[in-house]
């Protein structure tokens, strides 16, 4: 067998055409305004359950490049995710990547609140961006705050990617966050089941970002 090695671009390129052919094998016809988030969530994890398991609400997408291309920032649980958010993109859009779990201030309140970096992390995002694109994909925590705080009048995102990875509240917090987005008509894209993590929430916003900035990925 020989092994060829190309650009990082033709290696991606034939990774989303064997992708592609896949599904087709399986029978699975990915709608066009939702495909490239599902193919980046795959390609990113070799996992081929993201064509099933990766829920959008009606318009999630086209709200989520929308706001992408007003230079709406991206706030995220954790810095791996936003260490895998494309700079690039997000320079020519205006669009900060921002994450608060190393911040100080939010260890100290999640101290004395005996909860969560991550959950007194939303708090934050609260206070600084309420209309932010908000991506989770580590704590569940992070989601059931959110949801507190969004049916609180105090935070409501431009759009929910919700795909925390794991076994404690993450089924539940994915399945009441999406609740709460389709009952306030708040855009959201969800992994439901235990299925995630920060490369998948990573994924998904890049799959936006490059639509947004015009970007051939």
């Amino acid at each position: 067998m020989k092994l060829e090695h190309g650009t990082p671009m033709d290696i991606e390129g034939e990774s989303m055409r064997i992708i592609r052919e896949e599904l087709a094998a399986m029978g699975v016809t990915l709608p066009p305004e939702r495909a490239a988030a599902v193919l980046r969530a795959i390609h990113t994890t070799a996992d081929f359950d993201y064509a099933q398991n990766l829920w959008f609400t009606p318009g999630a997408v086209e709200a989520g490049v929308a706001a992408l291309k007003a230079g709406t920032p991206i706030v995220t649980d954790t810095n791996m995710a936003r260490s895998g958010i494309n700079r690039t993109a997000c320079e020519a859009l205006g669009v900060e990547r921002l994450c608060y779990m190393a911040d100080p201030e939010v260890a100290r309140q999640a101290r004395e609140q005996s909860t969560t970096r991550a959950a007194a992390a939303v708090d934050r995002w609260a206070s600084e961006h309420p209309g932010a694109v908000c991506a989770v994909g580590n704590a569940p925590t992070a989601l059931l705050r959110m949801a507190e705080l969004m049916e609180a009048g105090a935070l409501r995102p431009a759009l929910v990617i919700g795909v925390p990875v794991g076994f404690v509240n993450v089924v539940e917090s994915k399945e009441r966050i999406w609740a709460l987005c389709r009952r306030m008509g708040v855009p959201a894209i969800a992994a439901m089941g235990r299925k995630g993590g920060s490369t998948v929430a990573a994924a998904i916003c890049n799959a936006l970002l490059y639509q947004a900035a015009g970007m051939r990925k």
